[in-house]
């Protein structure tokens, strides 16, 4: 790159965060950091901000402010902290922005920078799910670009022919089961946290791990994937395949498909789109076919991955149903991991709120936030029934 492109990473300490100050580290020469936020790592926030010579580093708990501003003294960086100047620093002068902050808590600072009509890199699943009609408006309206950032979605993204989407027959999502798969529902009554947080080939947060575990997760990228790349939920199918090596393909009308291939390492997807339209180098190890041997397929089992039909119906229905399966899936699993309900119940949890709430479409971003906060209640009032 002849010029400096520049950057802001909202979420810089978490997993993703992290990986992209990797590769930006990796290429000082080609990348001006703007602005890095943080929820409440002080430390991690403070070192990266000085690392990178970022020009304003938040952090989003009020209260560690003066941690921050100490944390920063002498190095001319400028402190800020709460939501509102994370929402400020994502609307800053910026020419792509990683948006990696979980939860409905990242769609303000999200629709600031695509009301900027910069290019959002998007790696917050929570934001489309809940909110993608909203989201997709505002990149049309603004002119913005958005680039998805899960493997799955990015591995689309790479195979994908946007001229002419009417010659795709299917874009598959591929999974990798989770560590229980093959477990019969008897067995998976008794499954634990802990067993559900060890991912068989990513290393992943707990609760991502355990909506892998469940399928959920794959039932979110669908619906991801349905505002991504508009092609009807019809033309959308799920594929296990627990290599992890193929992370999707898209199916073409002449029987060609298209697959992305790659070593399960975040920074692959990332720097695709840190780079974009062009590639970056990266340390990740190489594919090596001949070593891995084989890789092999199957159908999901519908009666042992019950929240994939969750997911599937909410997709069908639209409007708000999206955010209530969010919303009460996040309640459910907390609860799972709590040690307050059981595996199967998370599924049932979901279900649950979904047949009692029912609420018209989001047509703003309090809307959202308003239907988020009501369906986890009526998750928790579920919950209650499930367990009882």
């Amino acid at each position: 790159m002849s010029v400096k492109r520049s950057v802001s990473v909202l979420g810089a300490t978490g997993s993703v965060g992290t990986s992209t100050l990797d590769l930006i580290e990796r290429a000082p020469d080609d990348y001006r950091v703007v602005a890095l936020t943080a929820h409440r790592d002080v430390a991690g926030l403070a070192d990266a901000a000085r690392r990178l010579g970022a020009e304003v580093a938040v952090i989003g708990e009020p209260g560690l402010y003066a941690a921050l501003r100490d944390a920063l003294e002498g190095s001319g960086i400028e402190a800020a902290a709460g939501g509102d100047a994370i929402v400020e620093a994502a609307a800053r002068p910026a020419d792509w922005t990683m948006a990696a902050i979980v939860g409905c808590a990242g769609l303000p600072p999200v629709m600031a920078a695509l009301e900027r009509g910069g290019t959002v890199a998007l790696a917050n699943k929570e934001a489309l799910v809940s909110a993608g009609a909203l989201m997709i408006a505002a990149v049309e309206r603004n002119g913005a670009t958005l680039l998805p950032v899960d493997s799955e979605h990015n591995a689309i993204f790479q195979c994908l022919d946007r001229t002419d989407l009417s010659r795709v027959r299917r874009i598959v999502l591929t999974a990798s089961g989770g560590p229980f798969r093959t477990w019969s529902p008897e067995q998976m009554r008794g499954v634990t946290p802990a067993e559900a947080v060890k991912h068989p080939n990513w290393s992943m947060g707990a609760k991502i791990s355990v909506d892998s575990a469940t399928m959920m997760n794959k039932g979110l990228e669908l619906i991801e994937a349905h505002h991504l790349f508009p092609v009807g939920p019809e033309r959308l199918d799920i594929l296990v395949h627990p290599q992890s090596v193929i992370h999707s393909m898209v199916d073409y009308v002449d029987g060609s498909t298209l697959a992305q291939l790659g070593s399960p390492d975040m920074r692959v997807p990332i720097a695709h789109a840190l780079a974009w339209p062009r590639r970056m180098e990266t340390p990740c190890r190489p594919l090596d076919l001949a070593a891995i041997g084989t890789l092999t397929f199957e159908a999901p089992d519908p009666a042992r991955f019950p929240a994939l039909a969750l997911a599937r119906a909410a997709l069908a229905a639209g409007g708000a149903r999206p955010a209530v399966l969010n919303a009460a899936n996040e309640r459910a699993v907390a609860a799972f991991l709590e040690r307050r309900a059981g595996f199967l119940d998370i599924a049932a949890i979901v279900d649950q709120a979904l047949c009692a709430y029912d609420p018209p479409a989001p047509a703003s971003l309090d809307d959202v936030f308003a239907i988020d906060a009501e369906a986890r209640a009526y998750a928790d009032r579920a919950l209650e029934t499930v367990i009882a």
